[in-house]
């Protein structure tokens, strides 16, 4: 099964069902990929819990003053299937730049704004808007 698939799948049917708290397998990647939300605001905070195996990524959803989900979309882009890579200058931009894109490089996993900032080209994981 795809670990990131699965954290997209978790987190979107817990933004629809208006859950607070989201409990995910963690991975290294699922861990980075979430940190990455963080930091761009789309959730409110997020917390590894040791349980002795592969542990539990818990995630905070993030919800506006009217109650109204922040994150209003999630898409795997690049699939065990059919992988897709971009350049330095071929990063793609979900809703004109308004969202945002996640990127595998070999320098770490980070947005599509840091691989422009840094040169930097990868594999194209996933958009959030």
């Amino acid at each position: 099964m795809d670990s990131l698939s699965d954290l997209l799948t978790r987190i979107r049917n817990g933004v629809k069902a208006k859950k607070r708290e989201v409990n995910i397998p963690a991975s290294r990647l699922g861990v980075e990929v979430v940190r990455l939300l963080k930091e761009e605001g789309y959730i409110r905070n997020f917390k590894v819990i040791d349980d002795k195996k592969q542990g539990v990524l818990n995630v905070t959803l993030k919800y506006t003053e009217e109650n109204r989900n922040v994150i209003s979309g999630l898409k795997r882009i690049s699939k065990p299937g059919c992988r897709v890579y971009c350049t330095k200058d071929s990063v793609p931009k979900v809703l004109d730049g308004l969202g945002l894109v996640i990127v595998s490089t070999s320098r770490g996993v980070m947005t599509g704004r840091a691989c422009e900032e840094r040169g930097t080209g990868g594999e194209v994981l996933c958009g959030v808007w």
